[in-house]
């Protein structure tokens, strides 16, 4: 009886959707993480662009915006599965990358970010 529940357990816990991101601590993680490099305006750049409108827009898109070589030529669509491997660690994702943040390691901290961005419309 106990393997049959460990096996149950495993098969409920695969079928599971993924834990939605909190929008509220999401707003403020941007706020605190990102805002000093990115505006959440559209049309408003900084050090880095605009993330208004990121989810699904292709990287190193932004008008007006300089990118590097490296997300130039990244050929990346910015949707919740590609931000969530890129905010772990830019660098690694995009090799040649200026974008100086070290990453975000927290899972549900990315799930919150990601959630906000999505309603960046």
């Amino acid at each position: 009886m106990t393997r049959f529940s460990a096996v149950l357990a495993a098969m409920l816990l695969t079928s599971l959707p993924a834990i939605a991101g909190d929008v509220a601590n999401g707003t403020k993680i941007v706020k605190t993480q990102c805002g000093a490099c990115h505006r959440v305006e559209a049309g408003k750049n900084l050090i880095g662009p605009s993330l208004f409108g990121i989810v699904g827009r292709p990287s190193g898109s932004v008008a007006g915006f300089k990118y590097s070589a490296a997300n130039q030529g990244a050929k990346l669509t910015w949707d919740a599965a590609t931000l969530d491997k890129y905010l772990v660690n830019p660098r690694e994702m995009v090799p040649g990358t200026t974008m100086t943040f070290a990453g975000l390691k927290n899972e549900t901290q990315r799930a919150d970010v990601i959630a906000y961005l999505e309603t960046l419309k």
